[in-house]
């Protein structure tokens, strides 16, 4: 099936909030005329709303009677409504009643308290009120979602839901590639695999144009501005001034080297001169970064992570994560082991090489963390002891000292669904 953007305003192929388009089928004739939505309930799924709500406001705006409480599953309205008319009545209830007020985002949940109508949204933390005066907000507030004190899974945001859902698949499956314990991972280097058959727009745009490594492990001949072959990469990396190699090297005793040079070092050295060639780093192409990792054989490897947090970004690294940001997470996963070397690379990338950038710590972690590249228990870990694995001590003790708001946002959020769960049940 088809998905589109939750909100079809963003024409971003990479947005990450999909639905199914709508599916709609007219019956009957004359007075009879039916249309039944046949996808309602995926669709509402997608939006975390129940069925009924979606059904009632098409109801509303159209002026047609509906079903709420189909116990064939057929959702109903009289009347002939082609699939466009529903669909754009649907922007109007996903504006109204799905997005935060604050961020925009669909990642909210609906409470009711006091007679207001309120959106929670995980995704920035805000709560904000939902109109009262439309229609459906009367039905909302006689029909309120299911009471109740919410369980420990209710209460995880859809993406930790996910990841739940995924390793108690997983589980019964023998385990997900994902997992250290699993037969299929690789529990010393983190290694995972992209899912086969993935709707992820970036998926697929590697999947065409990876077409082009053959299985030697050598790209299709492309007019580069450069010498990009792996021997002059090599040589190229021999000449780095000593403290960039420093930065991009890893164990000397590092697997995958060729003519004493690190694959990795390869990597970096290899984005670097597309910087150079191409004037900005911003030019670099993410499925390029990606078909010259898989080339070198480390694209699902944890420690590309960390070469690529040292040189895909510049001074304009707030600005540039959103862009980067369905690469790195194809790369990452849900891998822990993936993200700490990630956090690894961009304390060396703000720690050594723009200490300037420091004070915007807060902001990198926070772009990081909404756009799914980081955990909330990664990133507490992280900012609770200076390290000197891939920084000396007191640079560490300066980024994680710098971390301190964003730490301090989430132990906020946190005691904020705490508080607010204590005064529900009273």
């Amino acid at each position: 099936m088809a998905t589109i953007n939750i909100r079809r305003d963003v024409t971003d192929p990479f947005y990450r909030y999909k639905m199914e388009r709508l599916q709609s089928k007219i019956e009957g004739k004359g007075n009879g005329i039916k249309t039944v939505v046949a996808n309602l309930p995926s669709v509402a799924a997608s939006l975390a709303r129940p069925p009924s709500y979606v059904i009632k406001y098409f109801g509303f705006e159209l002026g047609a009677q509906t079903n709420t409480n189909p116990k064939d599953d057929r959702w109903i309205i009289n009347g002939a409504h082609d699939a466009g008319k529903l669909q754009d009545s649907l922007d109007g209830f996903i504006s109204r009643f799905v997005l935060c007020r604050s961020c925009k985002n669909p990642e909210t949940d609906i409470n009711i308290k006091d007679g207001r109508i309120i959106l929670d949204c995980k995704a920035c933390g805000q709560r904000t009120n939902v109109d009262l005066r439309h229609k459906l907000s009367g039905f909302i507030l006689k029909n309120e979602p299911k009471g109740g004190k919410k369980t420990k899974k209710e209460k995880m945001t859809r993406r930790d839901r996910a990841k739940a859902e995924s390793q108690e698949n997983g589980s019964m499956n023998g385990g997900s590639p994902h997992d250290s314990n699993s037969d299929k991972g690789d529990a010393d280097d983190g290694d995972y695999e992209v899912a086969a058959g993935s709707d992820d727009e970036f998926t697929k745009q590697i999947q065409a144009d990876a077409k082009g490594i053959n299985t030697n492990g050598e790209a299709k001949e492309e007019q580069w501005a450069i010498d990009t072959s792996a021997e002059a990469i090599a040589a190229r990396a021999k000449e780095l001034p000593s403290d960039l190699k420093r930065s991009l090297a890893f164990d000397e005793d590092e697997e995958g080297e060729d003519n004493g040079t690190s694959v990795y070092d390869q990597l970096g050295t290899w984005v670097i001169d597309e910087t150079k060639a191409k004037g900005s780093v911003s030019a670099v192409d993410d499925v390029e970064i990606y078909k010259k990792a898989k080339e070198l054989g480390i694209e699902s490897k944890h420690k590309t992570l960390t070469v690529l947090a040292q040189t895909i970004f510049d001074e304009n690294i707030v600005k540039q994560i959103p862009a980067r940001a369905s690469m790195l997470k194809t790369m990452i996963g849900e891998s822990e082991k993936h993200m700490k070397a990630f956090l690894g690379g961009t304390e060396r990338f703000v720690g050594n090489d723009h200490p300037e950038l420091i004070p915007q710590v807060p902001a990198i972690l926070m772009s990081y963390y909404q756009h799914d590249l980081l955990s909330e228990e990664v990133a507490k870990a992280w900012g609770a002891k200076a390290s000197k694995k891939y920084v000396d001590i007191s640079t560490s003790r300066k980024v994680r000292q710098a971390s301190e708001k964003f730490l301090q946002w989430l132990d906020e959020a946190e005691s904020d669904d705490g508080s607010d769960e204590e005064s529900d049940e009273e």
